[in-house]
């Protein structure tokens, strides 16, 4: 059973950080994980009035504030077309309509949960987090950071010329993902995200360099065999590591597929 104490709506980012900084108050976001805790919250932190629930084109970047629902990323115009629609792809599957209209993107990346669909997503794009307190990192660099009082405000993606395909495995259309998989290509190099490992999300970059310009059947099949070797996998009650090591390889030789058909077509 949740136990709020108290609750406040605050007017200012410095507010929300002061509040923070007691470990027994809490930012509650779209509040959906944190309702089925067994917890004692001294004070719920709102973060509803402060205007952070936009999608901003800044002509070289996209701004997309911490209170923006899953669902406004799913059906946002602009983020679609700049990643070919693998966001869209990334969260229509994460449980239903109403759950992704609660569902914030600053608790989906904040918690980095070893489930997450967006932590992998994001990943796998020219991505950054602005911190309150610790100002703009890449999310690459915020992935491997150990969980501090800062405050998540915004994600920042730059829209550097890419492709990108984002897929998914699940035992159950809405269940949480056995694996997932986003592949972009940016600047002449392949970037692989394989998360739901079930560990959280991990970068592997084609470091043999095994995947020729034409992504050819046999370079394809190299790259998603030399991955399915290198990432670290685990079992849990959705699948074990052997099973989760054969999708990874059949994931990333789909996603490369979709890849070079994109290409030939001139997408």
């Amino acid at each position: 059973m949740l136990d709020i104490k108290n609750y406040v709506r605050v007017q200012s980012l410095q507010e929300a950080y002061d509040l923070c900084q007691n470990r027994r108050n809490v930012i509650i976001g779209g509040m959906l994980w944190l309702k089925m805790q067994n917890r004692s919250i001294d004070t719920a932190i709102d973060l509803c009035d402060l205007g952070l629930n936009q999608i901003e084109d800044k002509g070289d970047e996209i701004h997309i504030g911490a209170m923006v629902t899953l669902r406004q990323l799913e059906l946002d115009p602009l983020l679609n077309e700049y990643t070919h629609h693998a966001l869209k792809e990334s969260v229509k599957h994460i449980v239903g309509v109403q759950f992704r209209n609660l569902a914030t993107i600053g608790g989906s990346l904040f918690g980095r949960y070893g489930f997450s669909d967006v932590l992998t997503m994001f990943l796998a794009l020219d991505a950054y987090v602005e911190l309150y307190h610790g100002g703009i990192v890449s999310i690459r660099e915020f992935v491997e950071m150990r969980p501090s009082l800062d405050i998540l405000v915004r994600i920042i993606v730059k829209k550097t010329p890419m492709q990108v395909v984002y897929l998914s495995q699940r035992n159950t259309q809405t269940d949480f993902p056995v694996l997932t998989c986003a592949i972009s290509k940016m600047n002449q190099d392949y970037y692989c995200v394989i998360g739901a490992r079930p560990l959280k999300a991990t970068l592997l970059l084609d470091e043999k360099h095994l995947l020729d310009s034409a992504l050819s059947d046999e370079s394809i099949l190299a790259f998603a065999d030399d991955i399915a070797q290198r990432v670290t996998l685990g079992s849990n009650l959705r699948g074990s590591a052997d099973y989760r090591r054969h999708l990874t390889k059949v994931l990333i030789k789909r996603a490369l597929w979709q890849l070079r058909e994109e290409h030939n077509h001139g997408n």
